[in-house]
């Protein structure tokens, strides 16, 4: 209610403007007069104020000078008019709730913004950190990977990237929200030697990709 009275407002504010001017030819003076009066009327419905009966052009009636009966119908007629506002008023909000509600169907509705800090584990090698989502009713991953490749020394391989690890998971529509639950899944794979304590230069292998770790938490 609040900001369509200020709304409102804001448009009597401006109308008032351009009448004061006095550049507006005499027909359109006339239409914005009435432009005026109309808005006058149907803010006053809304808010449960008296209405203000008027004549053809926006003046308001003297009751002392006009009949009771003249006064009976300009009152009918300013009713109904205010009363077709509303109505207007009423269908194109509905209107603009239907395509919305539409565009929310048919366009995801949201995403998710995920910012890497730091990786607080002790690996002894690199490591490949994959950031998903997760239906554990379904069994399945229902994102792609954001892959954050990370250094023995605990820090990102691409240096330039640090405190800047950010990913926005896009591909989340309404089906998702319909999802009992949705886990978000961070799962570590060592990148190096076979085994760790492999000391012996002669055996020594690398870049095997081994399973380290997984975590999840559950977002709804």
């Amino acid at each position: 209610m609040f900001r369509s009275v200020r709304h409102m407002i804001y448009d009597l504010i401006e109308w008032r403007s351009q009448i004061l001017s006095g550049t507006l030819p005499q027909d359109e003076l006339k239409e914005l007069k009435k432009k005026v009066t109309a808005k006058i009327d149907y803010g006053n419905r809304i808010l449960d104020l008296d209405l203000v009966v008027r004549d053809e052009d926006g003046n308001i009636l003297d009751p002392e000078q006009t009949s009771t009966i003249s006064l009976f119908r300009a009152h009918e007629i300013a009713s109904k008019q205010v009363e077709e506002r509303l109505l207007e008023e009423k269908s194109q909000k509905q209107n603009i709730d239907i395509n919305r509600q539409a565009k929310f169907a048919a366009t995801p509705s949201f995403a998710l913004f995920v910012n890497l800090k730091n990786v607080v584990c002790k690996i002894g090698e690199d490591a490949e950190v994959l950031m998903s989502l997760y239906d554990p009713h379904e069994s399945k991953f229902i994102s792609e990977n954001y892959l954050v490749r990370w250094s023995s020394s605990g820090l990102p391989k691409d240096i330039d990237r640090l405190h800047n690890l950010r990913a926005v998971f896009t591909d989340l529509g309404s089906k998702d929200l319909k999802r009992e639950k949705i886990s978000f899944v961070c799962q570590i794979v060592r990148v190096g030697r076979m085994e760790l304590r492999d000391n012996n230069t002669r055996k020594l292998t690398s870049g095997l990709r081994r399973p380290f770790g997984v975590a999840g938490n559950f977002l709804c």
